[in-house]
């Protein structure tokens, strides 16, 4: 019926109460009810206000906003709608875009109190109407906030931000992980992002991309590289790109325990047994930093030395002393052995230095026993003449 026949009858309805319900209709051209208003096909004659000013009574309940504006102004219709009309079918209230046709806001019935709440500061309260923060979240277990990416070409992914007693972590739902963990009571600057993309671990202040640092007393700054899987090696790498671009890795190799220093997918000059003796290698000590002190056997070249016993092999041609003598005359060393100028343009070969040194000693003791004969046999040719002289001398 028109608007103002309704407010007649309602007005007509109103007359028949008791005076303190009655409404009062001040006006038709523009009317305002004071009291009480009740719309809907299921009003009664006499509906009781309660606390309400204003009741919308039927099975299907929607209120239209329709602007009927130009098109060239604002003109979009909203609709307020409560509950599905089917049986067993959802019950809410909820804001439609009603141009447009979705529901934008949507509240179901049976939520917990102040499952929304806004406080006069604009700050949002989940489950609190106590909201400290511009969102609030409240639970009596973790609290969650949901990341969900569906419904276009990419594929699905799932994240949850979650927060307990426990943890304050994140998971990767698709993919069943938790890639991030922090406990309560983590101490301050736990883990730092510096604007320049430092990264430091125990600082705020990182001095370079990762920074580790520990305050607390007889607290190592450790790095821990942990292989735990089967068949994995523990290892990182120091890499760069300029005139020589080189990576070079330092290696635990699960299937012997060594450590290998090398070049990341070539040369490994460089290893250390698990099981070597403590202290086998030092570089300098007090007051002697120029030392060079290996404690345990030195092997050079891991083969087997070719050791000069040659020299006391028959027809092995001895250079007499003269021709030595004149060899050093000529060039300022031993033959056989490298020389200075060799040394500092080739560098020292322990090996073939330690084998020419023996060989020297061999030829010197072959010199020596030589020279030990021939005093031998001169004592005794010096002997026959003392005793042919004194044969003379006695014969006078």
């Amino acid at each position: 019926m028109p608007f103002t026949k309704y407010l007649r009858a309602t007005a007509i309805a109103a007359a028949t109460l008791p005076a303190l319900a009655q409404a009062e209709v001040l006006s038709e051209d523009n009317p305002t009810i004071r009291s009480f208003l009740c719309v809907g096909f299921n009003c009664a004659d006499q509906d009781i206000a309660g606390i309400d000013d204003f009741r919308v009574k039927d099975n299907t309940i929607r209120i239209h906003f329709d602007d009927v504006s130009s098109s060239s102004s604002p003109d979009n219709d909203w609709r307020i709608m409560i509950n599905d009309s089917a049986s067993g079918s959802d019950e809410y209230f909820a804001i439609q875009d009603a141009t447009r046709g979705p529901q934008i806001f949507r509240l179901s019935a049976g939520a917990p109190e102040n499952a929304l709440f806004m406080a006069p500061t604009g700050r949002i309260g989940l489950k609190t109407s106590m909201p400290l923060r511009e969102l609030h979240m409240v639970d009596a277990n973790t609290v969650t906030l949901r990341m969900d990416q569906r419904g276009g070409s990419a594929p699905v992914q799932v994240w949850d931000i979650n927060a307990n007693h426990n943890a304050f972590y994140v998971t990767d739902i698709s993919n069943s992980t938790t890639p991030y963990r922090i406990e309560p009571g983590a101490p301050s600057d736990s883990f730092s992002i510096e604007s320049n993309g430092f990264i430091g671990l125990g600082t705020n202040a990182p001095e370079e991309l990762l920074h580790i640092r520990t305050t607390a007393d007889k607290t190592d700054a450790f790095a821990l590289f942990d292989a735990a899987g089967s068949g994995s090696d523990s290892a990182f790498r120091l890499r760069q790109n300029g005139v020589t671009p080189t990576t070079w890795e330092f290696r635990n190799q699960q299937d012997s325990g060594r450590l290998n220093v090398g070049i990341a997918g070539g040369n490994t000059p460089f290893k250390i047994d698990n099981a070597a003796n403590n202290n086998l290698l030092r570089l300098g000590r007090n007051g002697r930093p120029d030392e060079v002190i290996v404690t345990g056997k030195l092997v050079v070249n891991n083969t087997e030395m070719n050791v000069p016993d040659y020299v006391f092999e028959p027809g092995y041609k001895l250079k007499t002393l003269a021709e030595v003598d004149q060899f050093i005359a000529e060039n300022g060393h031993l033959p056989g052995v490298p020389s200075a100028a060799d040394v500092a343009e080739t560098g020292l070969d322990m090996t073939r230095m330690q084998l020419a040194q023996l060989e020297k000693i061999e030829e010197l003791t072959l010199h020596s026993i030589s020279q030990d004969k021939q005093l031998s046999a001169q004592q005794e040719e010096i002997a026959q003449l003392r005793a042919m002289v004194e044969t003379l001398v006695e014969a006078r």
